[in-house]
């Protein structure tokens, strides 16, 4: 699973650069994902607009990593469409996760959450 990430102040933003969250990668996805929160990082932005299917294996990834994070952080999801938006539809998933358009509206909405201020920086892999 691939990952770009930025750092936005204190939001990590997580860019999937994978087409497909299915079963056989859906692992190291949860992975990488509670590594982002084990890490330390507490506001999470995972941006999913190269993603073009999502299936319950993602999901369930998904729902783990936000139950890792618990109430001490926050994971949002932004640029989900087409199908991915009606699988979060369809599974009701969209009234577990906030859900933002675009990645600015998502980092916008923690950071005032948090009343941190915004700058950015790219993140060495």
């Amino acid at each position: 699973m691939r990952f770009e990430q930025t750092m936005v102040g204190d939001v990590l933003v997580a860019k999937v650069l994978d087409s497909r969250i299915v079963a056989d990668v859906a692992p190291r996805f949860k992975h990488q994902l509670i590594g982002y929160i084990t890490g330390g990082n507490r506001s999470i932005v995972l941006d999913m607009r190269a993603v073009s299917f999502i299936d319950s294996s993602g999901l369930g990834a998904l729902v783990s990593s936000l139950k890792v994070i618990g109430r001490d952080g926050d994971l949002v999801l932004c640029g989900t469409g087409g199908t991915v938006a009606s699988m979060f539809k369809l599974t009701r998933m969209d009234k577990v996760f906030r859900m933002f358009s675009t990645t600015e509206e998502a980092v916008a909405a923690l950071t005032l959450d948090s009343g941190v201020s915004v700058e950015q920086a790219p993140l060495s892999n």
